[in-house]
């Protein structure tokens, strides 16, 4: 297994380097932001430590370049900065966990056991399909350069179809993500939203990618799949 670990302090660096060589990790260290970068999309890394106080740009915008890079290996923020605000901004950057300093180094390696196991898959901060684009951390949707704005229910279901591109959901299933167990299955709302949604991302745009499949419920259409 190879980390790498982004830490710009000499002494806290070398302490890392060698405890995490002694569970038996491979471990290379980057001192600045842009090597960070360039180590990161250049290497597969089982998971990354990442400071934030970096040399050039801090480690919020590392993680964020890497996730736009669809570089997915599992990010760690280990940091001073602890405060309520600087946890949301990690993890709103596509950070996996955050551990402030000082820490325990049996915690640090326990974290990076159970992000190893969780793997790299895809988890990007801002969701897209096609020209339709969603961040989920600031509530905001695109369909190119235009922002759509939605209410809260047209979000949540719209960001629960760019989770599942070219996935037939159910009105069951949408109920199900989207509203509380109250709400009977056999409810037509999720009909009226799905038609509201569609008057905002679709018909002002000459477009029809949120298709109906009948006998079944919904896609939103994935022009990258086959």
């Amino acid at each position: 297994m190879r980390l790498l670990v982004v830490e710009d302090n000499a002494r806290m660096a070398v302490l890392l380097r060698r405890g995490l060589t002694e569970e038996g990790y491979a471990v290379d260290v980057a001192t600045h932001s842009e090597d960070a970068l360039w180590r990161a999309t250049e290497h597969d890394y089982d998971a990354i430590v990442l400071d934030v106080m970096l040399p050039g740009f801090d480690g919020f915008e590392v993680c964020r370049r890497l996730r736009a890079a669809e570089r997915w290996a599992p990010v760690l923020m280990l940091t001073a900065r602890d405060a309520v605000a600087d946890r949301v901004r990690g993890l709103d950057a596509g950070a996996d966990d955050y551990l402030a300093k000082p820490f325990s180094f049996t915690e640090l390696a326990a974290r990076i056991r159970a992000l190893i196991r969780r793997g790299a898959h895809e988890r990007p901060a801002v969701l897209q399909v096609g020209d339709l684009r969603l961040d989920p951390a600031s509530r905001r949707a695109w369909r190119g350069e235009t922002e759509i704005e939605l209410a809260a229910k047209e979000f949540a279901i719209l960001e629960l179809f760019l989770r599942h591109p070219g996935v037939v959901l159910s009105r069951t299933q949408i109920l199900d993500n989207v509203w509380d167990f109250a709400y009977d299955s056999v409810s037509n709302v999720v009909d009226q939203y799905v038609g509201l949604l569609r008057r905002k991302i679709d018909r002002p745009f000459a477009r029809a990618d949120l298709e109906t499949v009948r006998g079944a419920g919904y896609r939103l259409r994935d022009p990258c799949g086959s």
